[in-house]
C-alpha cells in the first residue's frame, strides 16, 4: 500500500466528512475553523470591547454601576451574525456558541479594561428552557472565551428561578416588568468580594442583564462588568 501524506489522508477523508463555513458553504478552511476567513472578516465588529464609553455602558447608565462593558459584534438581521445566532439557539449548533466565544476572548486578552475580572457567570436560563434546549447558549460562549481567556466559570452561584416568554415583541417597560423576581443568588459566598463578568449573547433592552446584573450587586464586596456577543442597533 502506497504511503499517503497527511494532506491526501486529510483530502480522502472531506469526500466523505465535508467540513464547510457556516458562513459561505466554502470548502476552503481549516478542520479546526467554523468560519471562513472571509466570512470572520465581514463579521460586524464593534471594538465597543476595547473601548470605554461605548454604546453598551451608556445603555446601562443609571441603571446598574457597572465596572466595564462591551459587545463584540452590531446584530442586524439577514446577517451572518443572525444566522450563527439562530444556529446557536435554535439549531443546536453548539460550536457556534464556541466560535462567538472565541472570539470575544481574543477582544477581551488584548485589551486592559476587563484584566481585574476574577470570574464568568453565563447569565442562566430558566431550568425548563435549558431542558428544552438542552444546553445554556451563554455557558457554552464561557467556554469559547475561556478556551483564548483563561477566567474561571462559575455556573452555580446565580439562578433563573423564574419561567419567562420570549421576549423578543416587548417593549422595554414590558421587559422589565417581566424579569422582576426572576433571579437569584444561591451561594453569595461564591461571589463575594469579586469582580464578576456577566456573558450573555446578544443586548438589545438590556433588561434581562440589568435584572441578573441586580442580584448579583446585593452580594457585598462584588463589583460587575458585562459582555454580549452581539448588540442590537
Amino acid at each position: 500500500m502506497p504511503f499517503l501524506s497527511t494532506h491526501s489522508i486529510s483530502d480522502f477523508l472531506h469526500l466523505f466528512f465535508p467540513h464547510n463555513c457556516e458562513g459561505c458553504g466554502s470548502d476552503i478552511l481549516r478542520e479546526d475553523h467554523f468560519l471562513c476567513t472571509r466570512c470572520i472578516h465581514h463579521l460586524p465588529e464593534t471594538n465597543f470591547i476595547s473601548n470605554a464609553f461605548n454604546p453598551i455602558e451608556k445603555l446601562f447608565y443609571g441603571r446598574l454601576p457597572l465596572i466595564e462593558a462591551g459587545a463584540a459584534f452590531y446584530f442586524t438581521k439577514e446577517s451572518l451574525l443572525q444566522h450563527l445566532l439562530i444556529q446557536l439557539k435554535y439549531k443546536a449548533n453548539k460550536e457556534a456558541g464556541y466560535f462567538l466565544g472565541r472570539m470575544m476572548g481574543y477582544a477581551l486578552e488584548k485589551t486592559e479594561r476587563f484584566q481585574r475580572v476574577d470570574m464568568i457567570i453565563p447569565l442562566p436560563l430558566n431550568p425548563k428552557k435549558e431542558q428544552q434546549r438542552g444546553y445554556n447558549q451563554a455557558n457554552l460562549i464561557c467556554k469559547g472565551i475561556t478556551e483564548i481567556w483563561r477566567r474561571p466559570i462559575e455556573t452555580d452561584a446565580v439562578n433563573r428561578i423564574l419561567f419567562t416568554e420570549s421576549q423578543t415583541r416587548q417593549n422595554r417597560v414590558s421587559r422589565w416588568q417581566n424579569m422582576e423576581g426572576v433571579f437569584s443568588v444561591t451561594d453569595p459566598r461564591l461571589l463575594e468580594n469579586k469582580h464578576i463578568l456577566l456573558i450573555d449573547d446578544v443586548i438589545t433592552t438590556g433588561a434581562t442583564l440589568e435584572a441578573c446584573g441586580s442580584v448579583i450587586l446585593e452580594v457585598p464586596g462584588t463589583s460587575l462588568s458585562i459582555v454580549s456577543a452581539a448588540y442590537t442597533l
